[in-house]
């Protein structure tokens, strides 16, 4: 009887606890932890951004609370923290780990990653496993790539490699750029979102293993947090959500290659200085990112003055007879009316956009018409939405634009043929440029606070090494 007693009063004591779900709700905060990284979470011109914020974000609106971050961590740390009750879940780029699978609930995963081996171009490119045996070769500790080398060092017992907790994969890709490292081990994101800031790093081989990358929360207590991400996931997946956030930050990484990447980069230390003045003050004008105005500027005719197009568009922001007048240009070979005159239209075309389209769309949809017109873009947004797709997101509208070259699709369109291709590979250039500006403006506000340059962070790090097995 006792016992029974006993029994009972234990079972309405659990029922008093709130579960994590209902606490999270009842706190009005989620806790999160992440790595700050160029893929999960750092902060930007504007304030906090990333992959993994972005999703984070998205989840607590979803939950109707506020977010809260700790991002000073490593991804033992990140385990540990979790393990702890720190946190309710981590949103850190973290790959399905099947060995830590009994104490963690893994969302569904979000993106697909391979391992890849990255070299230095000015050195000879290893093509195999067995090519990395006697070099310098490092790996994050704790991922699953660190997990895939050991694996491999079964079939290669000369094999090692260097472990460590203290830097990213962007420390990495820096020191292979650098030659401070002859290889590393990183993922297929990690190389995409970082390779045009480290033009000499490139990708060897894919190690021939797929990796999803997922959330993880604590299995200490109950899975309702969990199952209430498993249908955030769900949803954002269905409506589309997801891949729009993934093109946000990962959709326009493969269009610049190497030579394009060193030109720009040479541009910008010996032609930008020139200009760089109008374009902040116009962009300031016009409520634009002065940034997003160079890219565009770059874009159109590689900040030079005297650009001219076949088709008789001229200067610096190649600007049409018609549209200079309209802007108030009266001399189109004049920088800085160019870049004022450019500045006013492309304010314009955003501003046109239908209210609907909603940023960051509504700029790359401005900049795709200041490329091909509004009128075409319209077409675009048309037979998009024909095609049962949503005609306000840039991601769903480039992949009808090409169809505009095509006769059995303009021909019942308004404005009629336009090379659809041409603004799409417009808008991603731009996209690149506009990221590479951004990581070069913020690297010289950092020497500027610092009055010098930051010293090499291997010097400050310890590496775990793996020797061979012997």
């Amino acid at each position: 009887m006792a016992a029974a007693t006993l029994l009972a009063a234990v079972s309405l004591s659990g029922c008093n606890q709130p579960t994590v779900l209902e606490e999270v709700k009842q706190n009005g905060t989620l806790k999160i932890l992440t790595r700050n990284t160029p893929t999960t979470y750092y902060e930007g011109s504007d304030g906090p951004t990333g992959f993994e914020y972005e999703l984070a974000s998205l989840f607590a609106d979803h939950l109707g609370v506020k977010l809260e971050i700790d991002s000073n961590h490593d991804i033992k740390g990140i385990y540990q923290s979790l393990e702890e009750g720190d946190a309710h879940l981590a949103a850190a780029g973290l790959e399905v780990n099947l060995d830590r699978i009994g104490d963690f609930y893994y969302s569904q995963g979000y993106m697909d990653v391979q391992p890849v081996v990255i070299y230095n171009r000015k050195e000879s490119r290893p093509k195999t496993v067995e090519d990395l045996v006697g070099k310098q070769t490092a790996v994050i500790a704790g991922t699953n790539n660190a997990l895939l080398l050991r694996s491999l060092q079964q079939k290669q017992p000369k094999l090692s490699w260097k472990e460590t907790s203290d830097l990213e994969a962007t420390d990495l890709i820096r020191m292979v750029h650098e030659q401070e490292l002859d290889f590393a081990v990183i993922n297929s994101n990690e190389l995409g979102i970082n390779k045009a800031y480290y033009s000499r790093v490139k990708e060897a081989f894919v190690l021939n293993e797929t990796h999803k990358l997922a959330w993880a929360m604590p299995k200490r207590r109950d899975n309702t947090l969990y199952n209430a991400a498993r249908d955030f996931f769900s949803q954002i997946e269905s409506d589309g959500t997801l891949s729009q956030i993934r093109d946000r930050y990962y959709g326009h990484k493969e269009e610049l290659n190497y030579v394009g990447v060193q030109l720009f980069l040479r541009h910008i230390r010996g032609r930008l200085p020139k200009y760089e003045k109008h374009f902040r003050q116009a962009a300031e004008k016009y409520n634009l990112d002065w940034r997003l105005l160079a890219a565009t500027g770059y874009q159109e005719s590689h900040w030079l003055p005297r650009a001219k197009s076949p088709t008789g568009v001229r200067g610096l922001m190649m600007l049409t007879l018609n549209t200079a007048s309209d802007m108030g240009v009266t001399n189109r070979l004049d920088a800085k009316q160019s870049i004022y005159g450019g500045a006013r239209y492309l304010s314009k075309l955003i501003r046109r956009m239908p209210e609907q389209i909603l940023e960051p769309d509504r700029t790359w949809m401005a900049l795709a018409s200041y490329n091909v017109g509004y009128g075409h873009l319209e077409d675009a947004r048309k037979i998009t939405e024909h095609m049962k797709k949503d005609p306000n997101k840039w991601i769903d509208v480039r992949e009808h634009l090409p169809l505009l070259q095509k006769r059995n699709w303009y021909r019942f369109t308004k404005h009629g043929f336009a090379r659809g291709e041409e603004p799409v590979h417009y808008v991603q250039n731009i996209r690149q440029y506009y990221d590479i500006l951004t990581w070069y403006d913020s690297r010289l506000q950092q020497v500027a606070q610092n009055q010098a340059t930051e010293e090499s962070v291997q010097k400050a790090v310890n590496f775990s090494i793996v020797p061979p097995v012997l």
